[in-house]
C-alpha cells in the first residue's frame, strides 16, 4: 500500500490523499492507481510525494486564473449595441 495524492479534480473538491495499491501499465510502463472505477496516473494526475501534487494543483490554479481572465476580457470586449 502506498499512500497516493490525487489532483485531478484538485480545484474543485482539493488534493484527495489515499492509501492504495499502485500498479505498473504493461502498455507503456506507467505506474497508476485504481480508486473504484476510476484509474489515475502518477506523475501527471496523482503523485506519491505530496510537494509534487501541491506543486500540480498550484500550477492548474494558475492556467485556471488565466483562462478565466482571458474569458473576462473576451466579454468586456462584446458590444451588444446597435450602431447607427
Amino acid at each position: 500500500m502506498a499512500k497516493v495524492y490525487i489532483t485531478k479534480y484538485a480545484l474543485s473538491t482539493g488534493i484527495e490523499e489515499i492509501e492504495t495499491e499502485l500498479y505498473k501499465s504493461p502498455i507503456d510502463n506507467r505506474y497508476y492507481t485504481q480508486v473504484y472505477y476510476n484509474r489515475y496516473y502518477i506523475g501527471s494526475e496523482a503523485f506519491t510525494i505530496e510537494s509534487q501534487a501541491i506543486e500540480k494543483a498550484e500550477e492548474m490554479r494558475i492556467k485556471k486564473i488565466a483562462s478565466l481572465k482571458k474569458q473576462i476580457e473576451k466579454l468586456e470586449k462584446l458590444n451588444f449595441k446597435k450602431e447607427e
